[in-house]
């Protein structure tokens, strides 16, 4: 076989076509948790805004960069979290100011509150004050199901000091179900229309 002679003696630049996206992970250890249901949730609000139906966006963690080691292309060695996280998710809907948070559980009974931390509380009750609308999105994994809770339930719940879980029955008698489907797969704006802006 012949050498290949290209032009001006270069060979020719890599491709532009994209990627394939990597795989997503199988490790459902609890760290892992929750990372496939927040990338639906991404793919969800990434629909809504190509479709101009709000602007919805996941919060990055604040992290401060201690150590970056440049001998194989910048690799974080060391890094801590600068402030404590609030929610998950914020933008805008309507001209109202909205924010929220996912969470996944694997009961199928209830909805553990030790998942929620306390800085969260503190910022949701801070919008709610300020006219924002606030809910969770709580994921129950082995009944394959999601739901839209009022943020102002989980706190009235949570300050009445009653449990350590919401039951599963509460969630449905005070949340709605989340339809759900390929493009958006979850599809909550809706219930925003329904429960905050009658």
């Amino acid at each position: 076989m012949s050498d290949i002679h290209y032009p001006m003696g270069f060979k020719p630049l890599p491709s532009k076509e994209k990627p394939a996206p990597l795989p997503r992970a199988k490790n459902k250890g609890a760290a892992n948790r929750g990372m496939d249901f927040e990338a639906e949730i991404n793919e969800s609000n990434a629909y809504y805004r190509e479709k101009d139906l709000c602007v919805m966006y996941k919060r990055p963690t604040p992290i401060k960069i201690v150590k970056v080691d440049y001998s194989k292309g910048a690799t974080i060695k060391e890094a801590y979290f600068e402030t404590q996280s609030t929610t998950d998710y914020n933008g805008v809907y309507k001209g109202h100011y909205v924010d929220f948070e996912a969470k996944e559980c694997r009961s199928k009974t209830s909805f553990p509150l030790h998942n929620v931390p306390p800085q969260q509380i503190d910022h949701l009750k801070a919008v709610i004050r300020h006219g924002g609308i606030a809910f969770f999105l709580i994921r129950f994994a082995l009944l394959d199901a999601t739901y839209f809770l009022p943020a102002s339930y989980l706190i009235a719940f949570l300050e009445s000091g009653k449990r350590q879980s919401i039951p599963v029955a509460d969630i449905k008698a005070h949340g709605k179900k989340v339809p759900e489907g390929f493009r958006p797969r979850y599809d909550y704006l809706p219930l925003i229309d329904e429960v905050f802006l009658k």
